[in-house]
Order: structure tokens, then sequence, then C-alpha cells
């Protein structure tokens, strides 16, 4: 009998080694297989995240692009909403000299230093006696003794006269001109009469019939008042006689 249990025991433990040696081959079977899957299926993983990460820094960079379109979209939106509010600034200045610009008066010769062209010797012509035009409206041609001459003052007060410039029409010859003649003031021009208007339009040389044309008279009033026309604001930007 116990010869029996002996042979059973032998068998029992080459079973149990039988089954050690089925498990070992097993368990190498299945994870030294699976090893290399769950390494391809890392890569895979891998693969499609970079694929992920691309895609996002390629929709990144379009919504980047489209942000700065927009935004240069809007700063050239607001160069021409300046622009157009300049022009419109400029053209209301244009407005407000072309309401101190009278119509030159109807006078056969600007000056009496307009000269006839002779077409057969090809030499100036003498100026006849009334080039000068009727200013004072008489009816009489009266050369530099139209209507009656302004106040003026020996030189401008306390040593500082006004920018004539600034009323449209004068320029600096012209300016000089008027310093000359003894009128360095706002207020001077301002208060001229119609005659002395007329004067000053008989004698102002090489510029005759400038105080009427251009509205000289309403110009000053505004700037001896301390205010500005639209052409003394061009003036003050600077440019003009520069």
């Amino acid at each position: 009998m116990f010869q029996n249990w002996g042979f059973l025991l032998t068998e029992i433990w080459l079973l149990l080694a039988l089954a050690a040696l089925v498990g070992l081959v097993a368990g190498w079977i299945i994870w030294g297989k699976s090893e290399p899957l769950a390494e391809a299926g890392e890569e895979v993983d891998q693969v499609a995240f970079d694929q992920a990460r691309a895609n996002e820094h390629r929709l990144r960079a379009e919504r980047d692009e489209l942000l700065a379109r927009l935004d240069r979209c809007r700063s050239d939106g607001e160069k021409k909403d300046a622009r157009m509010k300049e022009m419109e600034g400029e053209l209301d200045e244009l407005r407000g000299e072309a309401a101190f610009t009278a119509p030159l008066p109807a006078f056969e010769a600007e000056d009496d230093e307009i000269r006839a062209f002779d077409e057969t010797s090809g030499t100036p012509a003498e100026p006849a006696e009334d080039a000068t035009p009727d200013f004072d409206g008489d009816g009489v041609r009266e050369g530099t003794e139209e209507g009656s001459a302004p106040a003026t003052l020996d030189a401008p007060r306390e040593g500082a006269p006004d920018d004539l410039k600034k009323i449209k029409g004068v320029g600096k010859k012209l300016e000089q001109l008027l310093h000359e003649m003894g009128f360095y003031h706002y207020d001077q021009i301002a208060g001229w009469t119609d005659e002395e208007v007329a004067w000053v339009n008989a004698n102002l040389v090489g510029f005759k019939g400038r105080v009427s044309r251009d509205n000289w008279v309403e110009q000053a009033k505004v700037l001896a008042a301390g205010e500005e026309t639209a052409f003394s604001k061009r003036v003050d930007r600077g440019g003009l006689y520069d």
C-alpha cells in the first residue's frame, strides 16, 4: 500500500513540475509577444499625437494670420477715416477762404506798370494815361489820386507789426510794400473806408486792386478781433511762406 503511495507522490510531483513548465512556457509566450504589441501601440499613439500637434500649430498660425490681417484692415480704416476728416477740414477752409474773396473789379489794366506790346516794332508801348481804373467809382480815372489816403504810421506800435501775411492775398513782397506805405496792423486795414480802399487799390504798385479783390478789410476785422480765418489757420500751420 505504501509502495503505491510513493508512486502516486512521484506522479504528483511530475505533474506539478510539468504544470510549472507549461506555465512558464505560456507566460513567456504571452508576455514576450504582448510587449512588442504594446510598443507598436505606443508608436501608433505617438504618430497620432504628432499629427494632432502639427494640426494645432497650423490652425494657430492661420488664426494669427487672420488676426493680423484684421488688425491691418482696422488700421487702414482708421487712416482712411483720419484722411477723410482732414480733407473735410481742408474743404471747410477753402469754403471759408472763398467767403473772403470778392470778384476782381472790371478795369482795362491791372496797374500802370502793364505795357501794351507793339507787335510792329517788338518794343513795349507807353502806358495810357488812364491805365489805373476808376477805383472810387466817381466816373473819373484819377490815377494815384483815387479816393482819399488813410492814416498811416511811421513805425509799428511797440516795434511789433502784425503778421499781415495772414490776410489772404498778402505775401512777403506785398507785406513789405504795405510797411513802406505805413500800414503795419490789422486794425488799420479793418478801419479803411470805401474811399480809403480806393486810394490803397490805386497806390499798390504792381498789386493794384488787391484790397477789393481779396476782401482785405473783412479779413482784417476778424484778425483784429483776435479771431482766426480759415486762411490764417493755414499760415499758422506753416509751409505757405517757408
